[in-house]
C-alpha cells in the first residue's frame, strides 16, 4: 500500500487536513517521522498548520511542518498549544494569547 492510500494518523482534537497529508505522503522522511511522534505532537502540528488566516499563509506553515519533522523537531516551536483540546483546560498563557487576539 503506498502513502498516498494508507492511513495517517492524525492528532488528539484535530483530524488531518488533506492538504498536510498530501504534503507528507510526498516526503517519506516527513512521514516517517510523523508517524514517531505522539498523537499530542501531531495535534499541534496541525492546530498550528490551521491557525494561520491566508492561504499563502497556511501553505507555508504546511511547508514547514514537512521541513521542520525532517530536521528533527517534534512540535511546532514557539507555540502556545492547541486551544481546541477538551481533556485540559487552557493555560495562563494560551488565555492571554487569546486575550490579545480578541483585541484585535
Amino acid at each position: 500500500m503506498d502513502s498516498m492510500s494508507r492511513k495517517i494518523p492524525g492528532g488528539v482534537a484535530h483530524e488531518l487536513p488533506i492538504d498536510l497529508r498530501k504534503a507528507l505522503s510526498s516526503d517519506p522522511k516527513a512521514l516517517a517521522a510523523w508517524e514517531d511522534i505522539t498523537p499530542l505532537s501531531r495535534n499541534e502540528w496541525i492546530c498550528w498548520a490551521l491557525s494561520v488566516k491566508t492561504p499563502e499563509k497556511r501553505k507555508e506553515h504546511v511547508d514547514r511542518v514537512v521541513s521542520e519533522l525532517k530536521e528533527g523537531m517534534r512540535r511546532p516551536c514557539c507555540w502556545y498549544g492547541c486551544t481546541h483540546r477538551k481533556d485540559k483546560a487552557l493555560s495562563p498563557s494560551q488565555k492571554f494569547i487569546l486575550g490579545r487576539r480578541a483585541k484585535r
